[in-house]
């Protein structure tokens, strides 16, 4: 048998399967931009980016939604939202990539690996950039580098993660061990 996942027969993995698999390598992804990110952090003497922060203000202000406690407790708890946010999307297009290659889209690992950095660039950006938080336009060369190398280390884990739980289908003669190979003598 091929794969951790199995699903019905020569087409992959079941849908709940892939989603799952997903789910955990976007959760794997995740933690490889965080990783990245942190290691520029320390390599460069940088903070640590305050969009994420700026996104759950917006977002609060936007939807009329309160966050309670008195304004130290309000930070605290800002702070911790952006990042799980973070982690939420991370793992929600890990989860789609999943999805997508149930329904049949495996371009192999290069082709997933980017389909996953075009993927987190989108859903990480597209609502900082929505909400006016941040415009990418006036970005410079060096914003652009800290936020495309980390989602490129995300693309890969993410990629290599879900290629590694659910292997591309083989054929049934290569799947069942049989050499399938012509030998001359």
């Amino acid at each position: 048998m091929a794969g951790k996942f199995q699903g019905s027969g020569a087409a992959g993995m079941n849908t709940i399967g892939a989603l799952t698999a997903g789910a955990v390598a976007g959760a794997a992804g995740t933690t490889a931009l965080n990783a990245v990110t942190y290691l520029d952090m320390v390599w460069r003497g940088r903070p640590a980016s305050s969009t994420p922060e700026a996104t759950v203000r917006k977002l609060a202000d936007v939807t009329g939604i309160s966050i309670p406690g008195a304004e130290e407790e309000r930070t605290n708890r800002i702070a911790g939202v952006g990042p799980l946010l973070g982690i939420l999307a991370g793992v929600s297009v890990g989860a789609a990539l999943g999805g997508l290659r149930a329904a049949g889209y495996r371009p192999g690992l290069v082709g997933t690996s980017l389909t996953a950095v075009a993927g987190a660039l989108v859903v990480g950006n597209g609502p900082m950039t929505a909400l006016g938080v941040t415009d990418p336009r006036t970005w410079s060369r060096t914003d652009w580098l800290s936020d495309v190398v980390p989602h490129l280390a995300y693309g890969i884990a993410a990629g290599a993660a879900l290629e590694a739980l659910d292997p591309a289908p083989r054929s049934n003669a290569h799947a069942q061990g049989w050499n399938t190979s012509i030998t001359t003598h």
